[in-house]
């Protein structure tokens, strides 16, 4: 999934500024759009949720080389953007947001009543660096990365049910780097930026079980999340 939105987003960017550079345009659009010390939007997306997993003792399953199976699905990304500019290429950017997703979850080795269906909903709050290419007729490349923190609202953290009960358990709090890359688009109205991003939760997420050797929790050292965002930004 994450190579068919990879895909999906590369080649949306490459229709974008193919049409901006070969068409002959010679109108500029928002000629003083960056001329703005505080700049406001909103953005609509999609992401892609994984678990990243460290074993206290690594004994994967010969036929998956892994312990656990996720499966990931496609959710959605909403929120607000401001956006404060610190140079002609560099921008400081604050973008809360609420995000939607679904994963699968299931021990490996164990029978198929271990699967487990977790659905998050986060509030999302990153701190970015945007770092921009000089603008080329109507776009302009960036790359951007920073820090941010989420608080899951699914987490199941204050549960007093665990696995044993059916109950998958997270923290409510994380915290995450990210690093990405997109292109703003300079159109008649607003400038629109579509983006591709990376974002890797750095702190360990998951509640232990009761039960020591429970199979869930018993063997894993750390559990982080990762995941892709593919946002539209509207300015």
């Amino acid at each position: 999934m994450k190579k068919i939105l990879m895909i999906t987003f590369l080649a949306l960017c490459f229709n974008a500024a193919n049409a901006q550079i070969f068409s002959g345009e010679s109108v500029l659009n928002q000629q003083n759009f960056d001329q703005q010390r505080w700049s406001w939007g909103y953005f609509l997306g999609f992401n892609s949720y994984d678990f990243n997993f460290d074993y206290i003792n690594y004994n994967p399953s010969p036929v998956t080389g892994q312990d656990f199976r996720v499966e990931k699905r496609v959710g959605f990304n909403v929120g607000l953007l401001g956006n404060l500019k610190l140079s002609h290429n560099l921008d400081l950017r604050l973008e809360p947001g609420v995000n939607f997703n679904t994963r699968g979850f299931q021990a490996v080795k164990a029978d198929a009543n271990t699967y487990r269906e977790i659905s998050s909903t986060y509030v999302h709050i990153p701190l970015l660096l945007k770092f921009s290419a000089n603008r080329l007729n109507n776009f302009k490349p960036f790359v951007v990365g920073g820090v941010s923190t989420s608080l899951n609202l699914s987490s199941n953290e204050n549960n007093p049910d665990d696995n044993s009960a059916g109950q998958f358990r997270m923290t409510t709090n994380s915290y995450y780097y990210e690093i990405g890359f997109g292109i703003d688009l300079y159109l008649y109205y607003f400038k629109l930026s579509p983006s591709i991003r990376g974002v890797f939760a750095i702190n360990d997420e998951l509640i232990r079980d009761a039960d020591p050797n429970s199979i869930y929790t018993g063997n894993v050292d750390k559990m982080s999340s990762r995941a892709v965002f593919i946002n539209f930004t509207f300015q």
